[in-house]
């Protein structure tokens, strides 16, 4: 328990409240802006069992607030991509990813194998739906929420408390609000409030502290003020939930949550572990040497899927993009993840790497 040390020899831990923590299971929802401090803070903290769900692919704007990624991380899954960081820091404790969109459908089943939820979604239709969701199971909600240069943090369902319904009763207006990649957001931002989110956690799995449940908290990053909001319990508009649980998994988000799952070439060429693979005819022009370019035409592809490494992120190209969309919609369906399309065209990536082996030759 040496790596626990500096919690065992706090009085409001002990032996017995780091136990508590390595018994516990916390599902995050998003491995994004909140998700990564989130999930860094729980993991090093010994939580048991960490869920991660996310849909999302590593992207080069990622990196100004999403710390736990890095270079190598660029193309791929978040999910995956977080427990890859995330075993480095803790191998002692169970991570599960889970590579895809949290919904309707699922949302119930992945709530029940877990004692807490964690909100690091960055939309409110998920938001709802994840409140929802955590009333039917009678889980624990903690919240939080970024905008520009303010953060929102609270604890939900927890104790006969609030819902987020209670303090939000109905869905705003589409657009009514923009997101971060429409408005910005301050790069640090999102990593108080995710600690923040983290903290409340420990503290509802230790029974230590002021839990922020019935209460809003609001922090401005350019006035360093923070403030308070309360919150009541609706039973009206929690009720209401509960009434319609038998309609919920009938429900759908019309929110898109679904990646083109298409990347830059600039972004994965210094990645070590990939396979890149051409979708085209065997005779198709141009050839293309250099990367270890293996051919897999599409034509073959579901007859030849044992020759993909499972353990590598697989990246398709073609003639102009089609063929290589194509293939990894029909890997999904085999339950294949980690697979992307190349945005860049046959002639763009082979003039991409004459560009680069002239670069390497003149460098010397």
């Amino acid at each position: 328990m040496n790596r626990y040390n500096r919690h065992i020899i706090l009085s409001e831990v002990g032996p017995s409240g780091q136990e508590k923590l390595n018994k516990a299971k916390v599902l995050v929802i998003g491995a994004g802006g909140l998700g990564c401090p989130i999930l860094q803070y729980l993991a090093a903290a010994g939580i048991g069992e960490l869920g991660i769900i996310d849909f999302d692919v590593v992207e080069l704007s990622n990196l100004q607030r999403q710390v736990l990624f890095g270079k190598s991380s660029l193309g791929k899954n978040k999910a995956i991509a977080a427990k890859d960081r995330l075993e480095d820091l803790n191998d002692e404790i169970k991570i599960t990813a889970y590579p895809e969109a949290l919904t309707y459908q699922n949302a119930i089943a992945l709530f029940k194998l877990y004692d807490i939820i964690v909100d690091g979604s960055d939309n409110f239709e998920t938001r709802y739906m994840v409140n929802d969701a955590s009333i039917i199971t009678n889980k624990p909600l903690v919240f939080g929420a970024i905008y520009k240069f303010e953060g929102q943090v609270s604890v939900f369902n927890y104790n006969q408390g609030p819902s987020y319904r209670c303090l939000f009763p109905n869905l705003p207006e589409k657009d009514a609000i923009p997101n971060c990649s429409e408005i910005g957001v301050l790069g640090v931002l999102p990593g108080i409030i995710g600690s923040m989110q983290a903290n409340e956690v420990i503290k509802l799995i230790l029974g230590i502290g002021d839990v922020l449940s019935g209460t809003l908290l609001c922090y401005n990053a350019l006035t360093n003020q923070t403030s308070s909001l309360k919150i009541n319990r609706n039973n009206a508009v929690i009720n209401k939930v509960l009434d319609s649980k038998s309609n919920f998994n009938t429900k759908t988000l019309l929110i898109n949550c679904e990646t083109t799952f298409e990347v830059s070439i600039e972004d994965i060429i210094s990645n070590q572990n990939i396979q890149i693979i051409d979708v085209r005819e065997i005779d198709e022009l141009p050839k293309i040497d250099g990367f270890n370019i293996e051919n897999l035409p599409l034509s073959t592809l579901q007859f030849n899927i044992k020759q993909l490494n499972n353990n590598k992120a697989k990246y398709f190209f073609c003639q102009s993009g089609i063929r290589s969309k194509k293939a990894v919609e029909i890997l999904k369906t085999y339950g294949i993840a980690n697979c992307f399309s190349i945005k860049e065209d046959a002639v763009e990536l082979k003039n991409y790497i004459e560009k680069q082996y002239k670069e390497t030759i003149n460098g010397r």
